[in-house]
């Protein structure tokens, strides 16, 4: 995967895990950004320090200068307050929703053939921020959630019966937030659908559960999760450079599919070196497209908002 380049926006938690996660597999050339000077420098250094140890190579920068990400294939934004205890993934908007318009316009003017993964919160509206600014292409412009949420999904049900987490595919669908919808019916074990291995009462309590895996990591760090929101970054963006048409849940733009009529929301899609090459539609049942339009509900109305504050 060498000779590819991606720009890390925001040298926080999220962002920071990222570029490491990414450097140890490989993927290429890291440019590591932040407006606070010396965050992001102290961090690439340290990182490429560990280069020796851990047995990876490669360039790591880290800078506030936006020169540095000319000719990045893909631009991750972190930027962002992140959560605290009492807060909901809503309450985040107005302040996110300036601070992802100021990266969006420089990824525009700097990186303007690359594929945008976006991380900050609230998920899906910040998306739909991001590809309303730079104007990119809609596949060129995703969200991370989706890779998360089905981790975390898969966790709970690997702890609950004992066997690998590398065995359970978990997929999800919806915002990313507290009305995200698990599909039980299309997660598996080992290819067996978890419907078949679990009792309905069960899986409720892993899909609650699964719901509110944020807060809970928020409620006992005092801020948001950042090692499997970094290791889902990743995956996206391995797909993304080895144009492997890997299948997962993430936030993408859909219009006639699922009749949403022009939103990104969370859906299983196909990601290879175009970024979002097709949105996967599965035959939803009717209680799963009534949760799935609850949650799509949400969604618009925090894009109303959106459409207000730019």
């Amino acid at each position: 995967m060498s000779g590819n380049k991606i720009t890390i926006v925001g040298a926080g938690n999220v962002g920071a895990t990222t570029a490491h996660i990414a450097a140890s597999r490989r993927i290429g050339e890291i440019a590591l950004l932040d407006i606070v000077k010396g965050l992001a420098e102290g961090k690439a250094l340290d990182m490429a320090h560990a280069g020796p140890v851990q047995r990876y190579d490669g360039t790591i920068v880290g800078t506030t200068d936006w020169s540095k990400a000319e000719g990045s294939g893909i631009v991750v934004i972190t930027s962002g307050l992140a959560r605290k205890p009492g807060m909901s993934r809503d309450d985040l908007l107005a302040k996110n929703v300036q601070i992802v318009k100021e990266v969006s316009e420089k990824v525009a003017k700097f990186c303007p053939d690359s594929i945008v993964i976006v991380v900050s919160n609230p998920l899906d509206a910040m998306v739909y921020a991001a590809a309303k600014v730079t104007g990119f292409a809609k596949n060129r412009i995703l969200g991370m959630a989706g890779a998360l949420d089905a981790a975390r999904f898969s966790h709970f049900v690997a702890e609950e019966l004992g066997v690998s987490s590398e065995d359970v595919r978990g997929i999800l669908m919806g915002g990313h937030g507290d009305d995200m919808v698990p599909l039980p019916r299309f997660t598996s074990v080992a290819g067996i659908p978890v419907t078949e291995l679990l009792d309905g009462e069960t899986i409720a309590r892993l899909i609650e559960r699964t719901r509110k895996g944020g807060i809970e990591i928020v409620d006992l760090l005092g801020s948001s999760a950042y090692y499997a929101p970094a290791a889902g970054v990743v995956k996206m963006a391995e797909a993304i450079v080895a144009d492997s048409k890997a299948i997962m849940p993430c936030s993408a733009y859909c219009d006639r599919e699922y009749d949403v009529g022009g939103y990104f929301v969370g859906v299983p899609v196909m990601l290879g070196k175009r970024g979002v090459e097709r949105v996967v539609e599965l035959k939803l049942e009717a209680d799963e497209r009534a949760e799935f339009d609850r949650s799509l509900e949400h969604v618009k109305q925090l894009a109303a908002k959106v459409d207000k504050l730019l």
